[in-house]
């Protein structure tokens, strides 16, 4: 019986029945091993180049980056150059009651961060830094200001930035002033520096925005650096040892290249 005839069989029934397929021939499964092998390729190939991206974007520097300063370590910064411009002047209170301009710190550099003086989360993270920035100047120390703007509007007395530094043992650091004031005085230097602080109440952190400002001697604003932290399963916030002191190592080296006005 030729194909045909099989095709149109007849059964005793009376009903027409079309044979079953045997399924692909040698030349369709040859087709799909290569398909397979093919996708498997491709696959390997789009993963290679996904990591090829991530190691490039991790060697990536921006131009301006002090020359001390690794890429590896100005990456964990999110460190950036600003175009130098004159830093938003202001004159508050600080953890012993003096009153303190921007202006009075010319002629050294100025690292500037915006704390919760009731924070729980990643502003006693910054304040260690600080701390560790503060000993690996060494003996340049004293030409550098280590300063902080109350976010706080429930927790602004002198005894609350004072309470702060005592706890977060930035009193260690000779040059450190934890400025307070009046609401509208915070609110307007959380404004000239783009803060953006969101108070839920006096007994949760103030959510805020969380940059460190590097102003050289001449008053101008130069790097950007912002800071992060991690937490654990519980919502604790912490920070990895090693990176921990890495950015410390970078405030330090930072502040450094600015010292004297210096440009590198």
């Amino acid at each position: 019986m030729s194909s045909t005839d099989q095709s149109n069989e007849i059964s005793a029934d009376g009903v027409k029945r079309t044979p079953r397929g045997h399924g692909p021939g040698p030349v369709t499964f040859t087709a799909l091993v290569i398909l397979v092998v093919a996708a498997g390729v491709f696959t390997l190939f789009a993963i290679n180049h996904r990591s090829q991206q991530r190691q490039t974007s991790q060697l990536l520097r921006l131009s301006g980056i002090p020359s001390s300063v690794s890429t590896s370590l100005a990456n964990l910064m999110a460190l950036s150059p600003v175009p130098p411009k004159a830093a938003a002047p202001f004159t508050l209170i600080d953890q012993a009651g003096h009153h303190e301009s921007l202006s009075t710190f010319k002629g050294r550099v100025v690292v500037l961060d915006f704390m919760d003086t009731h924070c729980t989360d990643i502003c006693p993270i910054v304040s260690q830094e600080f701390v560790d920035a503060y000993h690996d100047l060494g003996s340049l120390a004293p030409h550098v200001i280590f300063l902080a703007i109350n976010v706080n509007k429930y927790h602004a007395r002198v005894a609350d930035v004072a309470a702060f530094t005592q706890e977060h043992q930035l009193n260690t650091i000779p040059t450190w002033h934890f400025l307070t004031g009046s609401l509208p005085a915070l609110q307007v230097a959380w404004h000239d520096y783009g803060i953006d602080v969101v108070a839920r109440g006096p007994n949760v952190d103030t959510l805020h925005s969380s940059f460190i400002f590097f102003i050289d001697p001449q008053g101008r604003e130069r790097y950007l650096g912002n800071p992060t932290d991690e937490h654990t399963a519980s919502g604790a916030s912490f920070l990895p040892a090693d990176q921990l002191s890495s950015w410390g190592k970078g405030i330090s080296l930072v502040a450094q290249s600015l010292i004297g006005g210096g440009s590198h």
